[in-house]
């Protein structure tokens, strides 16, 4: 009796397929759900995989941010709270050891802490132009039981307020007359002085934060493409600057031109500074023009307290500094027009070259530009 097969019978819908095995799953992929080989990730793994995650920056950024606080008010409570002399650079026109002169200088030196480093002058008018020159700040002329004090409160608001109230205390204490005459005084929109501090601080901080928003939000640029925009917002930020102090607000009469190249030079000084450190240290640079412009710069520049008063290593160092040397600039333009001098320029030419050079050196190490075509795929384009 002879049977014939149907047709191939296939199992109902409904029932469950047979389980895969785990190790060989459909489609011959493997699922390893911890490492290879279904192990948990080694404490190794785990670092380097917590290294790539955004918490160790923002960690980093957590003490950053809390040392930079406290730095930045240290430092500035540090070197302007308290302004003390140490060494004021004084001229003397007539005898110094008549009784009235002796006494004075004497008492003088004794309420101040410091010393008056006296520097003899034949004439009245020779120690004036010491003066104008920024090599002293007052000049005592004793006339027997008599002295008049020149103070020049151009030179520092600090140092001519303090001389003049020590003056006048002392006159008191020790009973010899004193005329006290400020022969260069501030400009009136100006009356503390530090008119000319902010629009250097402007100069510093905003000539960094641009190369910053260049490297942001205008990455592609090529390195000699960055530099020329770094000139042209220096340029454009100068003259806004200037322009508003002197034409808007009329807080300072300046030499325009003059005043707006010093800090279109700051400008760009301090812009292509954070430039030079971006390309050595990435996106950390911050750290060291933060440090260099603002917690040390700024604070030993003279601008809000004059150097005499500061500490004396931090008097000595803010001149080589842009702050300082772009302090110092505007400040002769302003107020001693005629007796400029090259120190505070070389200052600020000597970090805008080496921050260029150093730049365009290992500009391939910076984290931008765009890139470029090989020159075999140029040829044949």
């Amino acid at each position: 009796m002879s049977t014939e097969q149907g047709p191939e019978e296939h199992p109902p819908h409904d029932e469950e397929p047979p389980p895969h095995d785990e190790e060989h799953p459909p489609g011959g992929e493997e699922h390893l759900p911890h490492g290879a080989h279904g192990r948990p990730p080694t404490r190794a793994e785990k670092w380097a995989s917590y290294k790539q995650s955004p918490y160790v920056p923002a960690f980093v950024l957590l003490f950053i941010l809390a040392a930079a606080a406290g730095l930045f008010a240290g430092s500035y409570t540090y070197t302007m709270a308290d302004p003390t002399p140490r060494h004021i650079p004084s001229a003397v026109v007539g005898d110094v050891q008549s009784r009235g002169g002796k006494v004075f200088i004497d008492g003088m030196e004794k309420a101040l802490d410091a010393s008056l480093q006296l520097r003899p002058y034949a004439t009245r008018a020779a120690a004036r132009e010491a003066m104008e020159e920024q090599k002293v700040f007052v000049t005592l002329r004793p006339d027997g039981q008599r002295v008049a004090m020149d103070i020049a409160g151009a030179a520092g608001a600090t140092v001519a307020q303090l001389l003049a109230e020590t003056g006048a205390k002392v006159a008191k204490e020790t009973g010899v007359p004193v005329t006290i005459t400020d022969v260069k005084p501030l400009q009136k929109g100006d009356p503390r002085g530090l008119a000319l501090f902010y629009i250097s601080l402007a100069a510093v901080i905003v000539g960094f934060v641009g190369a910053i928003q260049l490297s942001v939000h205008a990455r592609a640029l090529n390195p000699f493409e960055r530099i020329v925009f770094t000139v042209a917002y220096s340029l454009l930020g100068g003259f806004s600057i200037a322009a508003v102090v002197d034409w808007l607000i009329g807080a300072l009469d300046l030499p325009f031109v003059e005043s707006w190249l010093i800090l279109a030079f700051t400008m760009f000084t301090s812009g292509m500074v954070f430039t030079m450190f971006n390309t050595i240290m990435g996106r950390w640079a911050m750290l060291p023009t933060w440090g260099l412009m603002v917690l040390l710069g700024n604070p030993s520049s003279g601008g809000a307290v004059s150097w005499p008063l500061l500490p004396s290593a931090l008097g000595e160092i803010g001149r080589w500094l842009p702050p300082g040397a772009s302090v110092n600039a505007q400040h002769t333009a302003v107020y001693y027009q005629g007796h400029q001098v090259a120190f505070p320029f070389l200052v600020l030419g000597a970090w805008s070259l080496v921050s260029c050079t150093v730049f365009w050196v290992w500009r391939h190490r910076h984290p931008g530009g765009r890139d470029r075509m090989p020159e075999h795929a140029a040829t044949a384009a």
